[in-house]
């Protein structure tokens, strides 16, 4: 008999006792990149996430000997489900101590569930929607995590394996880019000619370009139509994009943010490419999470004053029939010159489905490192 309990987390105060948990767990780990304790409480709570338009969740916690041992979450993307025609229930926010009654426990709550909604599948790592962090680490581990992916001990692949029953749903990669010295000939010679044969162009922006001139909405707009055939996506709704124009373009460096537009169809937006000088250590040194009493001035020293190495490839979207136009190459021939500026020696990618060979090609002309790899898992129930 398993000496686990799971609690559901039924109030304000559990809800704090499942963010807390990662914190307490990752304590002076130095590859974890912990989010901002608001941000996280933001993205659970019911009231304030706008993909809840969508999705049900609900969150469990483990008690082993007394003593806090896990967290989980269960989600279920109706939206996604619905444009993929699947029956799944998803895992995310799981950490867990190492010890494999713990794990189990935590999965098969999300599995029961999954099953009282009718779900036949159970996958994850995943969040409510692609702009959450998914996929569990599987390599990379003595790698600096970023900001908008997860960070996992080496034990925790092991124990999904050791369970039985779960298969690879989809794997991602990652690279590190090296920041040349000087802008790779290639890149020049195919950024001179889009600009010459196909017209396109390179769109800076202005605040009052986000907020007044419609920007905002059409870099999201591009990233819908950019992610829709990808693993799991579920189109942003109105709201959510909203919410992401509030959340994230505020504070950006509008010199870390380019844009392609076809001139010869009425500079319409079809590229977009949005850069952030990392975080990772600047979070590090929050505790908690929290940006006060001194956390903020870590934050704005990397977001203001640029002082990290590392810039961070957010996201990256170019419109399909684009792609092969070569109007990747426009975005780093105006990125890298700023990044160059700032002194970043290298950049971070997103996380890249490793099937993706369209994006992965974008970075040939340039060195580069394939220094992590994530797994999604899938189950049937």
């Amino acid at each position: 008999m398993s000496s686990v309990i799971i609690r559901k987390v039924s109030d304000k105060k559990d809800l704090r006792e499942f963010i807390q948990f990662h914190y307490d767990l990752y304590r002076d780990d130095k590859y974890d990149v912990p989010n901002l304790y608001n941000d996280e409480l933001n993205t659970l709570s019911k009231d304030k996430n706008a993909a809840f338009d969508f999705c049900d969740a609900e969150y469990y916690l483990a008690y082993k000997d007394g003593k806090l041992a896990g967290r989980v979450a269960a989600i279920i993307n109706n939206s996604a489900n619905e444009r993929w025609r699947q029956k799944r229930v998803r895992f995310g926010w799981i950490d867990f101590i190492d010890d494999i009654e713990v794990s189990e426990a935590l999965l098969k709550a999300v599995e029961d569930y999954g099953r009282s909604k009718g779900m036949d599948e159970i996958v994850g790592p995943l969040g409510f929607t692609d702009m959450d962090p998914e996929g569990m680490l599987t390599f990379g581990f003595d790698e600096l995590g970023t900001q908008a992916t997860l960070y996992n001990y080496p034990y925790y692949p092991r124990h999904i394996e050791k369970i039985g029953g779960w298969e690879k749903d989809n794997d991602y990669v990652e690279y590190k880019l090296f920041v040349p010295e000087k802008i790779p000939e290639k890149f020049s010679k195919i950024a001179e000619m889009i600009i010459s044969r196909y017209n396109l162009r390179v769109k800076k922006l202005t605040r009052k370009d986000i907020f007044e001139g419609g920007y905002g909405q059409k870099i999201f707009d591009v990233i819908n139509a950019t992610f829709k055939d990808l693993y799991g996506y579920s189109q942003l709704t109105q709201k959510q994009i909203d919410q992401y124009i509030k959340m994230y373009l505020p504070m950006a460096d509008l010199n870390l943010i380019t844009l392609i537009e076809d001139w010869n169809a009425d500079r319409k937006l079809v590229g977009v490419g949005i850069t952030i000088p990392s975080l990772s250590h600047a979070l590090q040194k929050c505790r908690d999470g929290r940006l006060f009493p001194f956390g903020w001035w870590h934050v704005l020293r990397a977001l203001k004053f640029h002082k990290t190495d590392i810039v961070d490839l957010l996201l990256i979207g170019i419109l399909p029939e684009y792609r092969m136009k070569g109007a990747n190459a426009l975005l780093f021939y105006d990125l890298i010159p700023w990044y160059q500026k700032y002194g970043f020696k290298w950049g971070e990618t997103h996380v890249e489905m490793e099937t993706n060979e369209n994006v992965q090609s974008q970075w040939q002309y340039l060195e580069s490192e394939n220094h992590k790899r994530r797994r999604c898992y899938v189950k049937k129930l």
